[in-house]
């Protein structure tokens, strides 16, 4: 089974390339299928994997993201930095 996660961030004024840039380099060290979407001023990750891999690659990324929090603007004091959601992946097409 595979997982697909949303993961929404708020860059901070001035900060979004430079957020992008480490948020790309960092998912080149990863074997998952990732894609980076703006949004006007913020910044979707779009992370597809296998299941068995999804807590694992969670730890690590919250690993990685509190190297980056200055770059961020936290959404509310619940959400903090990133806005997640994941689940099942039941469709895929490649064309």
């Amino acid at each position: 089974m595979q997982k697909l996660s949303i993961i929404k961030f708020k860059p901070k004024p001035g900060c979004l390339d430079e957020f992008a840039a480490n948020l790309s380099a960092y998912n080149e060290t990863k074997h998952r299928v990732f894609h980076l979407m703006k949004s006007g001023e913020e910044l979707h990750a779009i992370v597809i994997r296998d299941a068995n891999i999804l807590a694992q690659d969670a730890a690590e990324g919250v690993t990685f993201l509190d190297s980056q929090r200055h770059l961020l603007q936290e959404f509310d004091s619940v959400n903090r930095h990133t806005i997640p959601l994941s689940g099942d992946l039941v469709y895929t097409t490649v064309k």
